[in-house]
């Protein structure tokens, strides 16, 4: 498909939906936690709702009961309360087009599978689990279709009163979809134009169970966005092969007038190597593949989330949103209002997006720069005062403004500045051996009388008095502030000196000072 037709499919789209209001859906199965490309596609209706003044709506597809796990829905929605990312309509929002749990939503659903049988598109199949391994067996590559449905146990092979008298007795069945074989099937996609599919390698889709009287996601979805006027799926690549299957259902049903149209996103990719991103990979490589921390309520294991890791969400959002969509510029930092002016889901990628996970790190260290440094002292706080350390809001303001371009999560600043709350209580041997001279006793010991005879503790103050004794005594610059610098930290890094001991005051950068003088020579014995 050329660039020029995908445009022309785009442009019909446009002008198909131009009587008609967007409206979008996130549609999650509540059986487990939200992965973090689910999170993508949301963000992409979200986006594409925003920009046409359209509605978002919040569906679940709870048909398949056996994999249902409490807590997932709500651990779904609060994901997306942290993230920022806001529905109209749906499951917890309200809405005129409920209900939006599909289990609550069986008789609809019958109606329609009654609906198609009447039409002779869908018939009822007896089959059971065993008849349909020996025919695995039996036919290699076997498929439920225009080719094998005759050798079947099923409405089309019975006489009418046999198969009504099995319903009546209460054997189990299902219904399937009748594909005609010999068929071209046109998807149009916004993203990788026209797809066009041979209607003979589609099998009899199951549609409804009676076992659970509830239909199959390829029924319910269909139905759902019919019934609640939903103008664009936009849904990950993975649903692409399903999508001449649901084309077929709007046809079967008469409504190709009203069809949504279709954009299927680029699956989101391992880092390294080739597949799909698995929560293993977030294991074996340690980033979240979650939005949020979760406690599985079967096995008890708890996966790692990007809230509890120390992300911030804007820049979650910033980064999934360049995951599979180019704007088109250099531009790479996006606040939520930006992203919706800047949206074009014409220029998202067919192929996958590799998830560069270092990515995500790198946007929550631009975050932190970007934020002042009240809003990270603020939640820098609780951190010193954890670790035992009664500080005024205005000295952690202090600590921040110096360290926080060093560090790509609060988290991370504590290990890195705690020696401007709490002396050193040991000495980074290699550091020692590497930074104290035999004559570092002496100048440390000049430096401590200098600093005490000021009246003005000033870092100007400091530097001026302390630059013209390096001068007088012709000491190296590199040698004393390397010695002090070990002496007030008790290792070899970190921000200015003046502005470490403007911070710890003359009393306290005297009294580490006098104690790496007696402490350190020691340990350069050793």
């Amino acid at each position: 498909m050329t660039t020029f037709a995908t445009y022309f499919i785009i442009l019909s789209s446009i002008i198909k939906m131009a009587d008609r209001r967007v409206r979008v859906r996130f549609a999650p199965s509540p059986t487990g936690p939200l992965h973090i490309g689910g999170v993508r596609t949301a963000l992409f209706n979200y986006l594409f709702a925003r920009q046409q003044g359209g509605d978002f709506v919040f569906r679940i597809e709870d048909t398949d009961t056996n994999r249902f796990v409490p807590g997932a829905e709500e651990y779904i929605l609060e994901s997306f309360k942290w993230l920022g990312i806001k529905f109209d309509e749906g499951v917890s929002f309200g809405g005129n087009y409920g209900p939006y749990r599909q289990s609550e939503r069986r008789d609809i659903y019958k109606k329609y599978v009654h609906q198609l049988v009447e039409l002779e598109k869908a018939y009822y199949a007896f089959d059971t689990a065993e008849e349909l391994d020996a025919k695995r067996n039996q036919i290699p590559n076997f498929q439920y279709d225009a080719h094998t449905r005759m050798q079947m146990r099923n409405s089309l092979t019975m006489d009418q009163s046999e198969w009504q008298q099995l319903i009546a007795d209460g054997v189990q069945y299902v219904v399937r979809f009748k594909i005609e074989p010999g068929r071209e099937v046109h998807v149009q996609d916004m993203i990788r134009g026209e797809v066009v599919v041979k209607s003979d390698v589609l099998d009899d889709k199951v549609l409804y169970k009676s076992v659970d009287e509830l239909p199959t996601y390829h029924l319910a979805n269909i139905v759902d966005d019919h019934l609640m006027e939903i103008s664009h799926v936009i849904r990950g690549e993975e649903w692409l092969p399903s999508a001449p299957l649901h084309v077929l259902l709007y046809e079967a049903f008469g409504w190709t007038d009203t069809m949504p149209i279709f954009a299927h996103l680029p699956l989101l990719l391992k880092p390294e190597g080739k597949g799909k991103l698995s929560k293993r990979d977030g294991d074996r490589l340690g980033f979240p593949v979650f939005p949020l921390e979760w406690n599985d309520p079967n096995s008890g294991e708890v996966s790692s989330g990007y809230r509890e890791s120390g992300y911030f969400p804007e820049a979650v959002v910033n980064f999934l949103a360049l995951l599979g969509w180019n704007p088109g510029t250099e531009q790479e930092m996006f606040t939520l209002e930006e992203l919706v002016q800047a949206f074009d889901i014409s220029k998202c990628s067919k192929a996958g997006a590799k998830f560069d996970y270092q990515k995500g790190i790198w946007f929550n260290h631009e975050y932190i720069l970007q934020k002042s440094d009240a809003e990270i002292a603020t939640l820098f706080a609780p951190i010193v005062a954890k670790n035992g350390v009664d500080e005024s809001f205005d000295r952690v303001k202090q600590v921040v403004h110096l360290m926080k371009d060093r560090v790509n999560f609060v988290k991370e600043l504590w290990p890195l500045c705690s020696f401007f709350f709490v002396a050193p209580t040991e000495y980074d041997l290699k550091t020692v051996h590497k930074r104290w001279k035999t004559n570092s006793v002496q100048q440390m010991t000049e430096l401590a009388d200098l600093l005490e005879n000021l009246t003005d503790f000033s870092i100007e103050s400091q530097e001026t008095t302390v630059e013209k004794w390096l001068a007088e005594k012709e000491y190296k610059l590199g040698d004393v502030m390397n010695a002090f610098r070990l002496a007030l930290v008790g290792i070899g890094k970190g921000p200015g000196m003046y502005d470490i001991s403007g911070f710890l005051g003359k009393e306290e950068t005297l009294n580490r000072l006098h104690k790496a003088i007696q402490v350190i020579p020691t340990l350069v014995a050793e």
